[in-house]
């Protein structure tokens, strides 16, 4: 007597089935990647932030070791250093401290596509890798002026651009839109960072003079 086997036959995917599981890869890539990009801005405004607390330590290392003052208030006092800041060459003031900031790539926010992190305080290094502007008239005792923050920003409308900006209390100062979707971050004098509408740095600036002897002068910022 003859026993027939029985065989089993792997069935491949119908045209349909494929066509199926495409449309189906594809709706979940829709759904998927407008949460992974809003994570990885996310993301890139936290690791911004850091940067911006790592260099107000540095700040306060810096003047603990040099008579309780910023190096905006020693260097500076050399008329050809504020010549060369003014001109574009605001990376001088960072470089000042690159003992207590250690590494270049914290002055380099991660959502700057128009500037790329130096690897060296002392090659190469220039404005091109600096995404935050500085003030120059920030002190440690005036815990409430704001130190430093990201330098992409308009006053009354207006791109600002690189070199000294006189900041008066009564201009409208914005993030522009291209790194933290009309947001930003701050540094404050106290060494502490906050994140920051275009409101709320508005504030910030009207509020960062109060009490201050010179509060009848504008803010000066360095922007890169």
């Amino acid at each position: 007597m003859k026993t027939q086997c029985a065989t089993n036959r792997t069935r491949g995917f119908t045209r349909v089935e494929l066509l199926v599981v495409i449309v189906v890869v594809a709706l979940l890539a829709v759904l998927l990647l407008p949460i992974l990009a809003v994570a990885k801005r996310k993301s890139a405004r936290v690791g911004c932030a850091n940067g911006l607390k790592q260099t107000g330590i540095a700040f306060r290392l810096w003047e603990s070791d040099n008579g309780d003052k910023y190096p905006m208030q020693v260097i500076l006092t050399n008329s050809e250093t504020m010549r060369l800041v003014t001109n574009g060459k605001t990376y001088l003031l960072w470089q000042t401290m690159s003992n207590e900031l250690n590494t270049p790539k914290i002055l380099h926010c991660p959502n700057d596509n128009q500037r790329t992190a130096a690897v060296s305080f002392f090659q190469d290094f220039s404005d091109a890798n600096i995404s935050y502007f500085v003030s120059l008239d920030a002190a440690e005792n005036y815990p409430q002026m704001i130190l430093d923050g990201d330098d992409n920003l308009a006053v009354d409308g207006v791109r600002v651009k690189p070199g000294i900006l006189n900041l008066w209390t009564n201009s409208s100062i914005a993030w522009t839109k291209e790194r933290h979707r009309g947001g930003g971050n701050i540094g404050m004098a106290d060494g502490s960072v906050q994140q920051a509408t275009s409101a709320g740095l508005n504030s910030a600036v009207v509020s960062s003079t109060s009490g201050v002897p010179t509060n009848n002068v504008p803010n000066r910022w360095v922007i890169p």
